[in-house]
């Protein structure tokens, strides 16, 4: 049995280590809050664009976009979304296994796949897995800007336009609530049919004609452009959400987990030091005895 001496050593060192994953349960709290509110927020400005994009793809059949456009599918590109810093349970672990599952199955199939990282933990991931790397985004803070987004994900576009490859997926951990985060991997060009499909009273919302300055192609090329730019953001806000949401249970879970350690060493320090005054009265009692 260890001494009450260092049972005491553990019983600090364990209270230490719960007020910091306490703290850091109230920081990604406070944080979780603010992503919540930033996903939300995005959500709009990429519905109404996809809308748009919609009607006037529809309106336009003599012209199709490249973006709009089936391809037989050889060379991939994907693109993740992952952490910069970890503490925040099983998340990325998650989204790394689904998106390496992908991989394998495309890569058993004789296609050549391309990546794009963003964050911390995939460029890691994927440098030890000899995955080709294309281009990174990381660093990216609790609050992402698409100016620091924009530039890996054209490496991925322009190829795409190039006729380097015949599809780009997107891997992210879609925010369903607080205690569920779900890894998904969706195709994000040529955009799904799915995507762009609209109710009937979404078409009448957006039922105008539309006067195209400086052209039609133009026009909806942008357009696309900014659809699959604002999926690639509020992908990013709602990894960023889950974060704060996974780091703020993973951090609960071990401020409990510590709390139940300490009172199991409180247990066994009482039990040791009761023994002690036991093994002293017990030294008391028959020396007086043999005296």
């Amino acid at each position: 049995m260890p001494s009450m001496k260092e049972i005491r050593g553990k019983i600090k060192s364990v209270q230490n280590t719960r007020k910091i994953t306490k703290a850091m349960e109230m920081v990604a709290a406070s944080k979780m809050r603010k992503a919540q509110e930033r996903m939300r927020a995005a959500r709009p400005y990429a519905d109404k664009v996809r809308n748009i994009a919609a009607h006037m793809s529809g309106a336009n059949s003599e012209y199709k976009h490249p973006f709009l456009v089936e391809r037989a599918l050889q060379n991939v590109g994907l693109i993740m979304v992952t952490t910069d810093k970890g503490l925040c349970g099983g998340m990325n672990t998650n989204v790394l296994r689904a998106a390496t599952a992908q991989m394998k199955e495309w890569t058993d199939s004789g296609k050549k796949v391309q990546t794009t990282a963003i964050g911390n933990k995939g460029l890691g991931f994927l440098n030890r897995i000899g995955a080709n790397v294309v281009s990174e985004s990381t660093h990216i803070g609790d609050v992402p800007h698409m100016d620091e987004l924009i530039g890996a994900v054209k490496v991925q576009i322009d190829a795409y336009l190039a006729g380097e490859i015949d599809a780009v997926y997107l891997a992210y951990t879609q925010f369903v609530n607080t205690m569920k985060q779900e890894p998904v991997v969706m195709q994000l060009i040529p955009l799904p049919k799915s995507s762009l499909a609209q109710s009937e009273e979404e078409k009448r919302a957006y039922s105008w004609d539309y006067l195209y300055e400086p052209s039609a192609e133009t026009v909806v090329e942008e357009l696309l452009v900014r659809y699959v730019e604002a999926l690639v953001y509020q992908s990013v806000a709602e990894n960023i959400a889950s974060e704060q949401s996974a780091r703020m249970v993973a951090m609960k879970a071990a401020s409990d987990n510590a709390k139940n350690v300490i009172g199991e060493l409180q247990l066994v320090y009482n039990k040791s030091r009761q023994a002690a005054i036991t093994k002293e009265l017990s030294e008391i009692v028959g020396g007086a005895a043999a005296v």
